[in-house]
């Protein structure tokens, strides 16, 4: 193995064609629909595994696409997952970027209420006068939250992001979501990550 001597400019260019070589070598054959998204969760994560796993509704990217044209937030659970996504394109198109989970007014409802500040987030997104796309990279609760309001006709989300990692209901809130009629962008199984859903809103973004 030798180090590769690479421009700065250039290291980001040669990391995709990396991917793209080895994507082929394993015998990987990607959607041209969705490919530029799933190289840039590998690409964020250094995992293959999104090659198998990430998994589009219908139209999900050209649906996804038009949304952000026509000037639609994005709201995040986590104040990680907002830093990571290019804002100053997004606003480009009219869309701003939102999270409510260090809101105090969003804490003290949840605590009143004895659930996540998830949950009470996705209520307060939904009162946004614009519409939203969800960007969960961390909270099964948000997602859950999220189809109880939409199972009750309170609300309809435009679009979710649903990657969130860990073990406590991950794999159950995906599943409920890919089970909607919501357009979406799920990743499978345990994996995710806020970096993940910034990921893709910006391989979205910088498709544009």
């Amino acid at each position: 193995m030798q180090i590769e001597n690479i421009e700065p400019g250039k290291i980001e260019q040669r990391s995709f064609e990396i991917i793209t070589q080895e994507l082929a070598s394993a015998g990987i054959e990607l959607a041209e629909e969705t490919a530029f998204i799933v190289k840039r969760c590998i690409h964020t994560s250094a995992d293959f595994d999104y090659a198998k796993t990430l998994t589009f509704s219908k139209g999900a990217v050209s649906i996804l696409q038009d949304l952000i044209r026509g000037g639609a937030c994005i709201v995040t659970d986590t104040n990680m997952g907002l830093a990571g996504i290019n804002k100053k394109r997004l606003a480009e198109y009219g869309g701003e970027a939102f999270c409510f989970m260090a809101d105090p007014e969003v804490a003290k409802e949840a605590k009143e209420r004895g659930i996540t500040r998830a949950a009470v987030s996705m209520e307060r997104a939904a009162k946004l006068d614009k519409d939203v796309i969800f960007a969960i990279g961390n909270a099964p609760t948000a997602l859950i939250r999220l189809h109880e309001m939409m199972g009750q006709g309170s609300f309809v989300p435009k679009f979710i992001i649903g990657v969130p990692v860990g073990f406590v209901n991950v794999v159950y809130a995906k599943e409920l979501i890919l089970g909607s009629d919501v357009p979406y962008i799920i990743n499978k199984g345990r994996k995710g990550g806020s970096n993940i859903a910034a990921a893709i809103c910006n391989a979205v973004l910088y498709s544009l």
